[in-house]
């Protein structure tokens, strides 16, 4: 007889390594970091910012970011560096208003991560980034690329079908 598995021990993930996704205002993934092991996001932060102003020739107006970036040395070091408004989905001790301008800026970021969560979603069932069944550090990282890319292909065709 076959015996069921608890719920929760099949979510546990044994071995792993971690993604970190930027996106924009398009829905198309701008920029991945595949990361090897599952190293914190509060300590990935200021590399992540660093990569955005590396690529783009400046640091992002305005940024949203997981609960799990948000510390008040990631604040400071976000501000101090030229980013206007920084939403971090927990606040972590952190008030609104230390974070962003207005309550209403803070709205419009949370519901853009929101969106952003919709794609990585997208991500993860469509494109099967949930679950890598290629072997090694090489075939996680051609795996995950080859999911983005494929995410990519697919928005920009429906932005060019989109009137």
């Amino acid at each position: 007889m076959r015996q069921k598995r608890d719920p929760q021990q099949r979510r546990d993930t044994q071995y792993g390594h971690k993604i970190f996704l930027s996106g924009g205002r398009s829905g198309l993934i701008l920029d991945c970091v595949i990361s090897r092991g599952n190293p914190a996001d509060a300590v990935m932060f200021p590399d992540l910012l660093a990569r955005q102003e590396a690529i783009y020739g400046r640091v992002p107006a305005r940024t949203a970011a997981d609960g799990g970036f948000a510390s008040r040395e990631n604040l400071r070091l976000a501000q101090g560096r030229g980013v206007k408004d920084v939403m971090f989905a927990k606040k972590r001790g952190l008030g609104v208003l230390e974070m962003v301008q207005s309550l209403w800026v803070y709205k419009k970021l949370r519901n853009f991560r929101a969106g952003l969560e919709a794609n990585i979603s997208r991500l993860k069932r469509a494109f099967g980034l949930d679950r890598c069944p290629w072997q090694g550090w090489p075939g996680f990282r051609q795996y995950a690329w080859s999911a983005e890319v494929s995410y990519n292909v697919l928005v920009l065709g429906i932005l060019l079908l989109t009137p």
